[in-house]
């Protein structure tokens, strides 16, 4: 009686198995993000003035504010194969501060980014200085080392993974690569019992979704997850602007951003000798 009970389980599951696989399985995950960071003044006056300029309470309301820059929430929209991510509300972009601040932060809130982690590749619709570019590219290789270290997320189990990447490092005001090398480290927290290769930002490579993530000082975490919802998700890779390689488009960025930081340097010189700049580190 037994083996017939476990036949009869057995081909229930079987069952069960086959029409979900066949159903076209989708997800929406909700992430919002955090970043720590530090900053330092660099200021043309003496001792006394910076004190005088840079007191603890404006301190305090320039932290307040990068922090709030910083945090923003982000969709995935996701299938077996490919997703969609998107800023959720577009926050307003920051304009530099008065009384001689220079303080720039990237909302990327019209961003539009594609990936397909079958084919191993992404389309990204961004918009700098005024101009549409469509960045299409191979999705970075992370050399992930997974651990029995488990958490719950939710109600999903999660295990712990962590890799660590050496990338090219950049002087902020001359925009000019060091020579040496900085590396990123990662940890992400992916559960298996939503076996799809996928996770917030550019992020992917692990045998489930990835529910949490901490890229060297800035945190991704899903606070809501909807699994196959009633309305069919329409995941198309974006089609809006110039077509570009990453290596050519961060080339540009960072010619663009040198030219920027030498027109406030001239600036500086030019005109109020108690001008700051901000550097932040994140």
């Amino acid at each position: 009686m037994s083996k017939i009970i476990l036949k009869i389980v057995a081909l229930a599951f079987l069952f069960v198995t086959t029409i979900i696989n066949a159903q076209e399985f989708q997800g929406i995950a909700t992430y919002q993000t955090k970043m720590s960071f530090e900053f330092d003044v660099k200021k043309d006056s003496t001792e006394s003035d910076k004190k005088d300029m840079m007191n603890d309470d404006m301190k305090k309301a320039i932290r307040e504010m990068i922090r709030k820059q910083s945090e923003k929430t982000y969709t995935l929209a996701f299938n077996k194969t490919s997703s969609l991510y998107t800023q959720d509300e577009e926050l307003e972009k920051p304009k530099p501060a008065s009384n001689g601040f220079m303080i720039t932060i990237d909302t990327g809130s019209s961003d539009v980014l594609y990936k397909n982690t079958k084919e191993k590749t992404y389309t990204k619709s961004t918009e700098a200085f005024g101009k549409n570019f469509l960045i299409v590219d191979s999705l970075q290789t992370i050399d992930w080392k997974m651990g029995k270290e488990s958490k719950k997320i939710g109600k999903y189990l999660c295990f712990k993974a962590t890799a660590s990447k050496m990338i090219d490092d950049y002087d902020f005001k001359t925009m000019k690569k060091k020579e040496k090398q900085k590396e990123l480290k990662y940890t992400a927290w992916y559960t298996p019992e939503i076996p799809v290769n996928n996770g917030p930002a550019d992020f992917s490579g692990l045998p489930g979704l990835i529910l949490e993530l901490h890229e060297n000082k800035t945190q991704y975490l899903c606070t809501k997850l909807v699994l196959n919802p009633k309305e069919k998700i329409e995941i198309k890779a974006p089609t809006k602007g110039k077509k570009i390689t990453e290596k050519k488009f961060e080339k540009m960025m960072n010619k663009k951003s040198k030219e920027m930081m030498e027109q406030f340097e001239g600036g500086r010189k030019k005109g109020d000798r108690n001008s700051q700049t901000i550097f932040i580190q994140g």
